[in-house]
């Protein structure tokens, strides 16, 4: 709360009265009476201790305010680069007093209110400062750069430190014992001396060795020191954030975020139940985490986590709440054999698809040449890695024989139509021509333009094809195209006409296929058959994205954001007029422009006019889809203009138009929307580098049903940029979908649940074209340990779930050392059970090894038992050598040509077993 006493109240009104007289005939007289009837409300809510937020404003005119570090003893303040502070400071300033002069203006505020704090009184403060530059002799000056390394090539590697060597000490900065091995051996062939130095120890001159777990090197110019660290020489540490693992869809569950308490779950052999959380449990002795799973009649199910494969989360059709299964009863295999039979003729149609598009000639593209580079070397912006990647994946495609149907996913600004224009050119200098196709009007006009700048140093000949293109230039253009004088004709379904006709077309780029009609994409799978056609979209639709998952389609993603780009800044929140007039008011103050999404047509009228009343200088104007298309785009190009500043509207403004300054978005009943069409409506702002808000409005007073709140939740929690393939996914598992090819059978799909549907599907897909359904899975050695992740050390069963699905992850001994380090940084010195939980999966790693035949418990001891080959080839001497080194009283046979080893369960047993199959392996 904000305090403050009666004389500084009576003081502050004093002030307030002054500003008001002063303020009262500058104004004008249209705004005078509301002025004075604004500041009387607000002088009453001060003598009342209001501290809502509308008061905020009129604290800066109290003689002394306090701020929270005053209660603090002796705080320790870090500024990270002040400057950047005081830049981010001042632009708030800039815009707070740009916003209330707008107010103060029209006599809604009294002039010379300020929301913010004096920053300074905070900045003035006792502080150490992290800058990049020195601003004079007292500061401490670190002369330092970052380490840049080539970790390919060996030699180079060597020689790069070797420079280091001539003119400061080094260290080498690892993370485990292994690294130390390598680093050693690479130093040893090299003829290189080096130091092993512990982490309390003083370096040496020279090349030191060492245990740090740094998250980056450094070189201190001044102090002749240089530290690389594991990620300049392996690069593969993250330390910031242990990263979640991408499992394909359909797999097992994606996510493990989304899993909650209470969540239903689909067990490959038990059917559907309710996730109630982990338990660790003690079974004959040894301790273990297990997924509690309930299923009908009270009964419960204990899954070993390691196990969590069997399970899926449970998706079906939006509000459809599933029977829970019973245990040991029949109906789940009945019902998932139902499943099957339908997903047969599901696939069958799949393959029908892929097999036509795969056996019908195609134009194999040639490879780039000169010009195609100089025209990639003329944009003006370095291509972000996704960029590339995708840029390399659709020339690949377009080099094969067989027709290109590639998916190109990126949300908007990211860079999609570089993309595809570089494709485009790839098939012009092929001589072949490129249909570059628009879901609207104002769309395939900014389209136009941005094509005109890309190509006007390039004799690439480009044509418009809309509504706004006259009779004559229509016809000029369809004889052209006929006769192979356009390159690239960009344009709405009109180009799908069929007095539209190519001489030669090459490539057909579409944005956002899911905009168009029936007879459109008709037209559209015709066209698919026999030439390359690429997809721009930034939420794919369930069909479509499907579709890529399974390799139906290709499928880029493009989810770095360009440079300087932020996210959209997104709140849920009840209805208020009070709220939308001042989140109105805000925009229009630094002369943006605001979309209000209202998706009922018969009151749009009324919302519109009560906006113009209350915000008298906002500019409205209505655009809905029961609007004549000509008369909409009018209002959407008026818009795009300026004309008008606050567009109320219904979801026709999903479609893809560009408009930097629209930097706020209203959306009233959020709830009835669609996850993505949530995203793609909040995707109409913060298409600049100013900072976007977007508000999801409810009734305050409407209980959300569990799959709206669901949604909101979840188009809150997706602020990052590059969401928007997450966010199909998320809606394929909210809104459960139907089947792949658009058909009614979401009835079947709901009694198995979606992720179950599609990990049948695709089974049934790669059983019918002879493809193996799962890569190679590593077989554990069936014994009891006490390993798991105690409570006290992670908490969060979410966090827990993660940690196993990483582990699991985790194929070679390097991949688990790695983990282990990241655990330690991320979450402290490793318990016992940890520690012994990543031996059992190194165990169990090793196990798969090309030498071991198999590991089991016989009679409280590990039998190990060689392949015949290895069995064959190892030198007895050296085997009992090792054997007796690490165990005591071990035994030994041989068996069916197979030599064995019976090894006691003593202590650290487990590591001693990796030892010596790893030390054998090597040798």
């Amino acid at each position: 709360d904000i305090l403050y006493e009666e004389k500084e109240v009576r003081a502050v009104l004093g002030k307030i009265n002054d500003l008001r007289d002063q303020q009262f005939e500058e104004l004008e007289e249209i705004y005078q009476d509301e002025y004075l009837n604004k500041v009387a409300i607000d002088q009453e809510n001060l003598r009342n201790h209001d501290t809502s937020f509308n008061m905020y404003s009129y604290y800066n005119l109290f003689n002394q305010t306090a701020n929270l570090l005053e209660y603090v003893n002796d705080p320790l303040i870090i500024q990270v680069n002040r400057h950047d502070i005081e830049i981010a400071y001042k632009n708030y300033l800039e815009e707070n007093f740009y916003y209330y002069q707008e107010l103060a203006s029209i006599g809604k505020s009294v002039k010379g209110l300020n929301l913010f704090s004096d920053l300074y009184q905070i900045l003035d403060q006792d502080a150490v400062f992290f800058n990049p530059f020195a601003k004079d002799d007292k500061d401490v000056f670190f002369n330092a750069r970052g380490i840049m390394l080539d970790n390919n090539d060996e030699n180079l590697l060597v020689k790069e430190i070797r420079d280091y060597l001539k003119v400061s000490k080094v260290l080498i900065a690892l993370d485990d014992e292994h690294q130390i091995k390598l680093m050693c051996e690479l130093f040893d062939r090299h003829e290189m001396l080096y130091t092993l130095v512990g982490i309390k120890d003083e370096l040496y001159p020279g090349l030191n060795i060492g245990i740090y777990r740094l998250n980056a090197g450094i070189e201190l110019v001044d102090e002749k020191l240089v530290i690389i660290s594991a990620n300049e020489l392996f690069k593969t540490r993250n330390l910031n954030k242990p990263k979640y693992l991408k499992y394909k869809n359909a797999k097992i569950i994606k996510d493990y975020q989304e899993l909650n308490v209470g969540d239903y779950v689909v067990h490959d052999n038990y059917g559907i139940g309710q996730y109630l959380g982990i338990k660790t449990l003690e079974v004959q002795g040894f301790h273990k985490d297990y997924l509690y799973v309930a299923y009908a009649n009270n009964d419960t199910l204990y899954i070993p986590v390691e196990q969590f494969k069997l399970i899926r989360k449970y998706s079906s059709s939006e509000g459809k709440i599933p029977k829970v299964n019973k245990l040991g009863s029949s109906n789940w295999q009945k019902t998932k054999a139902k499943a099957r039979n339908k997903v047969d003729d599901i696939a069958d149609k799949l393959i029908e698809i892929y097999s036509a598009r795969i056996n019908q000639p195609g134009f194999a593209f040639p490879p780039d040449d000169q010009i195609q580079l100089e025209f990639e070397q003329a944009f003006g912006y370095e291509l972000t890695p996704d960029q590339q990647r995708s840029v390399d994946e659709i020339k690949a495609d377009m080099e094969k024989p067989t027709p290109m149907d590639r998916l190109l996913c990126g949300d908007v600004g990211f860079g999609k139509t570089e993309v595809a224009l570089r494709a485009a050119f790839k098939a012009i200098l092929a001589n072949k021509q490129v249909a570059f196709l628009c879901p609207t009007t104002i769309l395939s006009m900014q389209h136009y333009k941005t094509m005109e700048a890309r190509f006007k140093d390039f004799p690439v000949r480009i044509a418009l094809l809309n509504r706004f293109t006259s009779s004559k230039n229509k016809k000029q253009i369809l004889s052209d195209l006929k006769q192979g004088n356009i390159d690239l004709l960009v344009g709405t379904h009109r180009i799908l006409s069929k007095d539209v006709i190519f001489k030669d077309i090459g490539l057909l780029c579409i944005d956002e296929e899911q905009r168009f009609g029936v007879r459109q994409k008709e037209r559209i799978k015709e066209y698919r058959k026999t030439i390359d056609v690429l997809t721009l979209t930034a939420t794919p639709i369930p069909r479509t994205l499907q579709m890529s998952l399974m390799g139906i389609r290709g499928l880029s993603q493009i989810e770095t954001p360009p440079k300087n780009r932020q996210p959209v800044q997104t709140y849920v929140v009840g209805k208020s007029n009070v709220l939308i007039k001042q989140i109105i008011e805000r925009e229009l103050a630094r002369d943006g422009q605001v979309f209000y999404l209202y998706n009922r047509t018969n009151q749009i009228a009324n919302v519109a006019y009560n906006i113009s009343l209350a915000v008298p200088q906002a500019k409205v104007a209505i655009g809905h889809g029961q609007m004549d298309k000509n008369e909409l785009e009018d209002v959407m190009m008026r818009f795009v203009n300026k004309e008008f500043n606050v567009l109320v509207c219904t979801t026709i403004i999903e479609t893809g138009i560009d408009i930097p300054n629209a930097n706020t978005i209203i959306v009233e009943d959020a709830d009835r929307f669609g996850l993505s069409q949530l995203y793609q409506i909040k995707g109409r702002v913060g298409r600049s580098n100013r900072g976007a808000y977007a508000y999801l409005l409810y009734n305050p007073g409407k209980i959300l049903n569990e799959e709206a709140s669901k949604r909101l939740k979840a188009i809150k929690e997706f602020t990052e940029l590059g969401s928007g393939y997450k966010i199909a996914m998320r809606d394929l598992a909210i809104r459960g979908a139907g089947d792949i090819l658009g058909g009614t059978q979401s009835g079947f799909i709901d009694s198995i649940g979606f992720d179950m549907y599609m990990k049948i599907l695709q089974e049934a897909v790669n059983e019918k074209m002879g493809k193996v359904n799962e890569e190679k899975e590593i077989k554990s050695v069936n014994v009891n340990v006490d390993g798991y992740i105690p409570h006290d050390y992670v908490s969060s069963d979410i966090e827990k779930l993660e940690l196993y699905q990483r582990l699991d992850q985790a194929k070679t001994i390097v991949a688990i050392d790695h983990l282990k380090s990241e655990f330690i940084d991320y979450y402290g010195k490793l318990p016992k059970e940890v520690a012994v939980l990543i031996e059992k999966r190194k165990l169990d790693i090793l196990a798969n090894s090309e030498i071991i035949e198999d590991i089991v418990e016989v009679k409280g001891k590990m039998q190990v038992t060689f392949t015949k080959q290895y069995s064959k080839e190892l030198k007895g001497d050296q085997l009992f050598e090792l054997v007796n080194r690490l165990f005591t009283r071990p035994g030994f046979k041989q068996s069916g040509g197979q030599v064995m080893l019976l090894l006691p369960k003593s202590d650290q047993w487990l590591e001693r077993i990796n030892q010596l199959i790893s030390t054998l392996s090597a040798s």
